[in-house]
């Protein structure tokens, strides 16, 4: 049918259609071009060219297909449709050589196309991978030996409230439309909004306007406002007195990373309970299930559990993206 989303695909169907043949080339009533490079049926809005005298190749129909979108672009919409048999009547600029078309070039331009999308394609795969390692402080996404046995062996449970474990502080936040606050700070942004005054505000980490109060040391942060918990993991600034959230901060230790997240999954199948009238009391006197060993918490099960968690889930993305390729690839030969 017509339109440029999934190309004017709208359905797979099984039951007899009017079939076109592959290698042609669809232009609807608004102009947009498609090359097909298999069997379909169209609409009435959809007008279907091919050439039964000559096989043109799949990079030059390609090519013409472009040529052809870029002409008809932005010509025609419902007050002013395309019909069929007026698009026979417009010109296309296609390259030529010794006055004729030169088809050569279409082959190879397309061709460099394809490769320089390939290798774009497996540079992005390799900046995402190293990204995700980074942010998640790892390496690689290989499992130790350690991480292995996480994922499979026993847990004793073990129920803790979260007002045992943390202390909490108040944060104020900045208005939103502040006018001296850097547009594009280095730390981590919180949104929330102040239901009784109306108005959004940020939480945000600026070294340049705003004032440090906690250096490399991850919290959970609750939104007194909205009733929600999020984990902030990098150094936190505060400045102003309007808006405001309660940070979690630990009693007797400081927590890792990934002992906090650990912690926070916990705490989060509870939230379905919380709403815009939970109050810190709340939160502090939540119970939680931790995994413990020798009648305490087992911050060391804590730390393999989320390492093998991360590495696998990193692998996963990569493998997904390797497989996306591949498809790519696969549909280049075809």
């Amino acid at each position: 049918m017509s339109g440029v989303t999934n190309t004017g695909v709208v359905n797979y169907i099984s039951n007899p259609v009017a079939s076109f043949p592959k290698n042609s080339i669809t232009i609807d009533i608004f102009g947009n071009t498609f090359y097909r490079n298999y069997e379909f049926g169209a609409g009435d809005d959809t007008g279907v060219y091919w050439n039964d005298k000559q096989n043109y190749s799949e990079k030059v129909m390609l090519f013409i297909a472009t040529a052809i979108n870029n002409s008809l672009e932005g010509k025609f919409s419902y007050g002013k449709k395309l019909r069929s048999s007026q698009s026979l009547d417009f010109t296309i600029s296609l390259p030529t050589k010794n006055n004729a078309i030169d088809f050569e070039f279409m082959e190879n331009f397309i061709a460099e196309l394809e490769a320089e999308r390939i290798k774009e394609l497996e540079a992005e795969r390799i900046k995402e991978l190293e990204a995700y390692l980074e942010a998640a402080r790892l390496k690689d996404t290989v499992l130790t030996e350690e991480e292995e046995v996480a994922l499979c062996e026993e847990v004793c449970w073990g129920e803790y409230k979260i007002g045992d474990l943390f202390i909490k502080k108040t944060v104020r936040g900045v208005p939103k439309n502040e006018e001296n606050l850097d547009p594009n700070p280095d730390g981590f942004y919180m949104y929330g909004q102040n239901i009784k005054r109306q108005y959004e505000y940020k939480i945000l980490c600026d070294k340049k306007y705003l004032q440090k109060i906690e250096r490399e040391h991850p919290i959970l942060a609750y939104t007194s406002s909205v009733g929600e918990i999020g984990l902030i993991a990098e150094s936190f600034y505060r400045s102003g007195n309007n808006g405001a959230f309660q940070g979690l901060y630990s009693k007797e230790r400081k927590f890792s990373l990934k002992e906090l997240q650990f912690i926070l999954t916990s705490a989060k199948i509870h939230f379905k309970k919380f709403n815009y009238d939970t109050s810190m009391s709340d939160i502090i006197n939540l119970v939680i299930l931790l995994p413990t060993k020798n009648n305490a918490i087992d911050f060391d099960y804590m730390e393999r559990f989320i390492s093998a968690v991360q590495k696998l889930i990193i692998k996963g993305v990569v493998e997904y993206s390797e497989k996306k390729i591949a498809a790519y690839k696969k549909a280049l030969e075809m």
